[in-house]
C-alpha cells in the first residue's frame, strides 16, 4: 500500500477531510442552508446600471445638468396615439396636456416637455398620428426603474381619444433586467435536472451525480451570498447572479469531476479509501486549484475597468472560484471518505483504448495533415470576425412583443428626428451674455450631417436658419413652452437655458443618424469651433465615451490575462513552449466564439431560431466579457489535461507516450464536463434578452471547440511537432521552477510517482 503524501496544503486538505469527515460534511451543511438563506435575497440588494463612464465628459455634462439646471438626458418617453384625427385635433391635445400634467406631479419626474407646449416638429410624427412626451426620472439607475414598475403601467392606456405607450432608455434597462431575472429562473429550472441526468450517465453511479451537483450548488449558494455581502458596500450589477448559476455549477460539477475519477483510479489501483482521498487531493486537488487560478485571473482582469457592470462579473468569478475549488478539495473528499464505496466503478476501465486515445493517437502519425485540416476549419469558422462592428444597445435586445421595445419601433419609424437621444452641449463662461456668438454657434451645430434641430436661448435652428424663437413660443393654455424644464405642475415660472455662468443646447440627431456612426457624430458636434468652453454630453456621448474607454482600457486586460496565465503554466509545466502554445490555441478556440458572434447576432443568421433580431453591430462590452470567461475555462481544461500529461512525461520521459495516455485519461472527462458546462451556457439562449443569448450560445461554442478540436487534435499535433522541445526552458528558468514549481508531482516522491497508476 502506498503512502499518504508528505507535506503541503493539498495533502494536509486531504488528511482533514478524512480524520474529520463528520465534522466537514456538517459545517457545509450548515454553510449550505446559511448561505441558501442569505443568498436568496442577493437580487434584491443588486443594483442596475447605466452606460457610463466615470469622469467622462458626458458624466460631468450630466452633473451640471442635473446641478445648475435642474434636468438631464430624457430617459422616459410616452407616444401618445390619436384615435381619431390627428395630434393637433383638439380633443387630442386637451388629452395630451393632461397626461403632461400628471407625469409632472410624479415624485421623480424632474422634465417633462411635449407637442403641445411648443409644437415642435421633433415631437410629431411625420403622419400627424403620434407626438411624444419625453421625460426625465431623477435618481439611480436602480430607483428610477423600481419607479418605472410602477409608473409605467399607471401610464400605459387607451381612451376614447388617445392611446398612451410608455418608453425610453430606462424603461428599455427595466424590462431587459426583469426579463434577465425571469431567463435565471427558467435556466434554473432547465439546467439542474438535465444536469443530475447527465452526471449519472456519466458516473453511472446517483450517489457521485449527487455529490458532484451539492458541490455546484455549494459554489452557486455562496457566490450569491457573497455578492449580496458585496452589495453592501459597494455597487454589484443584477447580471452577475447570471453568471454566478452558469459558472457556480458549471466549475463545482467539472472540478467534482476530476476529484471523483482521480479517486476512481486510485481505487482501481488497489489503495485503501483513506490513502486514496489523500493522494486524489494531493495530486488532482492541486490541479484544480490552478485551474481555479487560471480562471481567477481571466475574470479579475474586468476588475480594471471603471464600470460597476463588469467589474461586478470579476467579483461574481473570484466568488466561483473560491466556492467551488473549497467544496472540491475539502467537502467532496470529507463526503468520499465516508461514502466513497457508493461513487467507485461497478468494474475498473479498460487499461488502454478508447475513442479520444485512438484519436488522438491517428492525429499524431499524421501530424501535419490532421493540423491543417482542424486550423482551416478554426480559421473559416472565426472569419467573420474580420467583419466586427461595435454599436449601441437599442430596444431590440428585448424580444419582439415587448412593451417599451414596440413603442420605440414606433418612434423609428413615425418620427423624424430622435429626441430622447438628444446631444446635450452647456457652455461655460458668460456665453448667455453673448446672444450673437451663442447663435451663431447653434446654428453651426444645425448644418452637422445628422442633426435635425439644434434648441439654444436663441431660438430653434434648423440646418443653420432659426426657425422659432424659443422665448416666444408657450402655449395658449399657458403651459410652460416645450423647451422649458417643469418640476411641478403648478409651476407659472419655467426654468431657462441660461445661467449666469453659460447655457445649454439641445442637439437633436436624425433617425438615421442614430441608426448610424453614433461616435462619429458626437466627435462631429465636439469637433464645431466654438467662441467659448464647451462640453458635450447626453445618451449618445455617454455611450460613445464608455466604449472608447472600454477600447483604451482592453490592451491592458488582455495583456493581464495573457501574462498571468502563462506565468501560471510555466510555474506548473517548467516549460516556456507549453505556455506559448497554450496561449494561441485557446486564442483559436476563441476567434470560432467570436465568429459565431459576428455571423449570428451581426449578421442576423439563425435568428429565427434563436428568436432574436439582429442589429447589424455588437455592443462591445459584451465580447469583453466574454473573452474574460471563455479564456479562464479553456485554460481549466488545458491545467487538467497538461497536468497529466506532465505527470506522465514525468514518470515515462517519453513525450509523444506521455500526450497519448495524458489524453486517455482526461479527454472523456474534459468532453464530458464541456458538456455539462456548455449546456449551462446554452441554456440562455432560450432567454428574451440578446445580450445574454450571445453570452450563452458563443461561450458554449468555445468550450465544446476548445474541449474536441483543440484539445484532442490540434494539442497532440502540437506537442508531436514540437518533441522534447515541449519541455525545454533556460537554465536560469530551469532552477526557478525547480524553486518555485507548482507542479502537481511535487508532493509525491519520484518512485511513488513511478509506481501510481496516473
Amino acid at each position: 500500500m502506498r503512502e499518504a503524501p508528505g507535506g503541503g496544503l493539498m495533502p494536509w486538505l486531504g488528511r482533514l477531510a478524512v480524520r474529520r469527515a463528520g465534522a466537514v460534511l456538517l459545517a457545509a451543511l450548515a454553510l449550505l442552508l446559511g448561505l441558501g438563506a442569505y443568498g436568496a435575497g442577493a437580487q434584491d440588494d443588486l443594483q442596475l446600471s447605466r452606460w457610463e463612464s466615470p469622469g467622462s465628459e458626458s458624466v460631468r455634462v450630466g452633473e451640471i445638468l442635473r446641478d445648475t439646471y435642474g434636468t438631464g438626458n430624457p430617459n422616459l418617453a410616452l407616444v401618445v396615439t390619436a384615435r381619431r384625427g390627428s395630434v393637433d385635433s383638439p380633443h387630442v391635445a386637451a388629452a395630451g396636456r393632461a397626461l403632461v400634467r400628471e407625469v409632472a406631479g410624479q415624485p421623480r419626474v424632474t422634465d417633462v416637455t411635449a407637442y403641445w407646449t411648443g409644437r415642435s416638429a421633433a415631437l410629431r410624427s411625420t403622419d400627424g398620428r403620434h407626438a411624444l412626451i419625453p421625460a426625465r426620472l431623477e435618481g439611480s439607475a436602480t430607483a428610477t426603474r423600481a419607479e418605472l414598475a410602477t409608473l409605467s403601467p399607471t401610464l400605459t392606456r387607451t381612451t376614447s381619444d388617445i392611446t398612451v405607450r410608455v418608453g425610453g432608455q430606462e424603461e428599455i434597462s427595466r424590462q431587459a433586467s426583469e426579463q434577465a431575472r425571469r431567463d435565471f429562473l427558467t435556466a434554473e429550472t432547465l439546467v439542474l435536472p438535465a444536469v443530475v441526468l447527465l452526471l449519472i450517465l456519466v458516473y453511472r453511479r446517483t450517489v457521485a451525480a449527487l455529490l458532484t451537483v451539492g458541490v455546484g450548488l455549494l459554489s452557486v449558494l455562496g457566490t450569491l451570498a457573497g455578492l449580496r455581502l458585496l452589495a453592501q458596500f459597494t455597487d454589484v450589477s443584477t447580471f452577475a447572479a447570471n453568471i454566478a448559476l452558469v459558472l457556480g455549477l458549471g466549475l463545482g460539477i467539472d472540478y467534482s469531476l476530476f476529484l471523483i475519477n482521480r479517486y476512481r483510479e486510485e481505487r482501481a489501483a488497489g489503495h485503501e479509501r483513506e490513502t486514496a482521498v489523500v493522494h486524489s487531493v494531493a495530486t488532482a486537488g492541486r490541479t484544480i486549484a490552478f485551474s481555479g487560478i487560471t480562471v481567477a485571473v481571466s475574470l479579475s482582469a474586468l476588475l480594471i475597468f471603471p464600470f460597476f457592470f463588469l467589474s461586478s462579473f470579476a467579483y461574481a468569478g473570484l466568488l466561483v472560484v473560491a466556492t467551488a475549488v473549497s467544496g472540491a478539495v475539502l467537502v467532496l473528499p470529507a463526503a468520499l471518505a465516508l461514502w466513497g464505496h457508493r461513487v467507485e466503478r461497478a468494474q475498473p476501465p479498460a487499461p488502454a483504448g478508447g475513442f479520444w486515445h485512438r484519436t488522438a493517437l491517428a492525429a499524431m502519425r499524421r501530424p501535419l495533415l490532421s493540423g491543417s485540416a482542424v486550423l482551416g476549419v478554426l480559421l473559416l469558422a472565426g472569419s467573420p470576425l474580420l467583419g466586427i462592428k461595435f454599436g449601441l444597445p437599442d430596444e431590440r435586445t428585448l424580444p419582439p412583443g415587448s412593451s417599451s421595445r414596440t413603442t420605440s419601433e414606433i418612434i423609428h419609424r413615425t418620427f423624424p428626428a430622435e429626441p430622447t437621444d438628444t446631444i446635450h452641449v452647456v457652455t461655460r463662461g458668460h456665453a448667455a451674455d453673448e446672444p450673437q456668438q451663442l447663435a451663431a454657434y447653434a446654428a453651426a451645430l444645425s448644418r452637422l450631417p445628422g442633426v435635425f434641430q439644434v434648441d439654444s436661448p436663441a431660438g430653434t435652428h434648423r440646418a443653420g436658419k432659426l426657425v422659432s424663437q424659443l422665448s416666444q413660443v408657450s402655449d395658449r393654455d399657458g403651459t410652460a413652452p416645450r423647451t422649458r424644464t417643469r418640476t411641478h405642475p403648478d409651476e407659472t415660472e419655467p426654468r431657462t437655458r441660461t445661467h449666469p455662468d453659460g447655457s445649454r443646447l439641445a442637439v437633436i440627431p436624425t433617425q438615421e443618424a442614430m441608426s448610424g456612426d453614433v461616435p462619429q457624430l458626437v466627435a462631429n458636434v465636439r469637433a464645431v469651433p466654438a467662441p467659448f468652453d464647451t462640453l458635450v454630453g447626453g445618451y449618445p456621448a455617454e455611450t460613445t465615451d464608455f466604449r472608447a474607454t472600454l477600447l483604451d482600457r482592453l490592451p491592458w486586460v488582455l495583456g493581464l490575462i495573457l501574462t498571468a496565465t502563462f506565468v501560471i503554466l510555466f510555474l506548473m509545466t517548467g516549460s516556456l513552449l507549453l505556455p506559448a502554445k497554450a496561449t494561441v490555441l485557446n486564442l483559436l478556440s476563441l476567434s470560432v466564439m467570436f465568429g459565431c458572434l459576428v455571423w449570428v447576432f451581426q449578421e442576423g443568421h439563425l435568428s429565427d431560431t434563436l428568436g432574436f433580431t439582429p442589429t447589424g453591430s455588437i455592443e462591445p462590452s459584451i465580447p469583453v466579457l466574454m473573452f474574460c470567461v471563455a479564456y479562464g475555462l479553456s485554460m481549466d481544461y488545458e491545467v487538467f489535461m497538461l497536468a497529466r500529461i506532465t505527470e506522465e512525461y514525468a514518470r515515462t520521459g517519453r513525450t509523444e507516450e506521455a500526450v497519448a495516455t495524458g489524453i486517455r485519461r482526461s479527454a472523456p472527462l474534459i468532453t464530458a464536463a464541456a458538456g455539462i458546462l456548455a449546456l449551462s451556457f446554452v441554456s440562455y439562449a432560450t432567454g428574451g434578452v440578446v445580450f445574454l443569448k450571445e453570452l450563452g450560445v458563443g461561450t458554449a461554442l468555445a468550450i465544446l471547440v476548445d474541449a474536441t478540436l483543440i484539445r484532442v487534435v490540434l494539442l497532440p499535433v502540437a506537442m508531436k511537432l514540437a518533441g522534447r522541445a515541449n519541455w525545454w526552458a533556460p537554465a536560469p528558468l530551469r532552477r526557478l521552477h525547480a524553486r518555485c514549481g507548482l507542479d502537481e508531482t511535487s508532493s509525491i516522491s519520484g518512485s511513488t510517482l513511478r509506481s501510481t497508476s496516473g
